[in-house]
């Protein structure tokens, strides 16, 4: 008996000595950093740009791998399935880790298999029209919807995705009736815009914003209730005539669950240098995304907590199904 427990706690040793000594070296190779969306989308945006300054902080490259596909569910379902090492992380919104296990128990992942780091940006989405419809407002679009129900299509980045609850919600708190469009990304579903395919979208700000510049679409506001410093040019929702209309999304990063914390509180530190780095801030909120980092892990986890409440009541209440 003496040399069982003699075995078993050289074995506790050797493997809290590994453990540690993992941790102590990391990173040592090359990191992937894994998205849900096509490129040329939000995430996507959010992802390259803070890469080189993220990859400096570390001290290994950053490889930015694209998983598009179920709503940014493939992505989490590959993070979530990787080895727990820090060398497989993934930068998701709330589609990923509240939506999609709303709208699909039969996922192949649980929000629990994914460790929460930090949230990284918070940015309102921006309702936009394709510049032909001849819609310039708000109260136009929900004319114009309530006219013929059903003939507009938007388009989003997924079923379950940030834009799709945001023309949910719409919907819901107008009775305007459109038909929804999903695509495997941002970029995706604002080309169908800009190609008359589909005629609105709830877009993400990095997707929606070089466009409307260009004149090849017309915003009309953002989905916030009050007008967004960082896109300070478009009406929020109360100015538009939807005083109860609100939405804000992020993007946060995350690891498989089973991370040891030292590897955990390294990426941490990471992320925020690399997003605290002035010309990361500055080009981010050009294209209307805000910095906007947690304190703690922990900190962070409090937060989904709460928020994810946000999501799953918009889910029930706008009666979201998966498509």
């Amino acid at each position: 008996m003496k040399s069982l427990h003699l075995f078993l706690a050289l074995s506790l040793t050797v493997f809290g000595g590994s453990a540690f000594s993992q941790a102590a070296q990391y990173p040592s190779k090359p990191i992937k950093l894994v998205i849900g969306f096509a490129p040329g989308g939000a995430a996507d945006y959010v992802a390259r740009a803070m890469s080189d300054a993220f990859a400096k902080a570390l001290g290994q490259p950053v490889v930015v791998d694209n998983k598009p596909g179920s709503g940014s569910s493939i992505a989490a379902d590959f993070v979530a399935k990787s080895p727990p090492d820090g060398y497989t992380l993934l930068i998701a919104s709330p589609s990923s880790i509240s939506v999609n296990p709303a709208l699909n128990p039969k996922l192949p992942y649980a929000p629990k298999d994914l460790t929460p780091v930090t949230r990284m940006t918070t940015s309102p989405l921006v309702l936009a029209v394709n510049p032909s419809t001849g819609i310039r407002s708000v109260q136009e679009l929900i004319v114009a919807a309530k006219k013929d129900p059903g003939k507009l299509n938007y388009s989003t980045s997924g079923n379950g995705s940030a834009p799709h609850l945001g023309a949910a919600l719409f919907s819901q708190l107008t009775g305007a009736e459109m038909t929804h469009v999903p695509y495997r990304g941002g970029a995706l579903a604002i080309q169908s815009v800009m190609a008359g395919d589909t005629q609105v979208t709830f877009g993400t700000s990095p997707s929606v914003l070089p466009q409307a510049n260009g004149g090849r679409l017309r915003a009309l506001a953002v989905s916030t209730r009050e007008r967004s410093p960082l896109l300070p040019d478009l009406h929020g929702m109360r100015e538009a005539g939807l005083p109860d209309y609100n939405l804000e999304f992020w993007y946060g990063m995350f690891v498989p669950a089973g991370t040891s914390p030292a590897i955990v509180k390294k990426v941490f530190d990471a992320t925020v240098a690399a997003l605290q780095q002035p010309t990361v801030k500055a080009a981010l909120a050009h294209e209307g995304t805000d910095v906007s980092l947690s304190g703690s892990p922990e900190q962070f986890n409090t937060f989904l907590v709460e928020d994810g409440k946000f999501w799953v009541d918009l889910v029930k209440s706008a009666k979201v199904k998966v498509e």
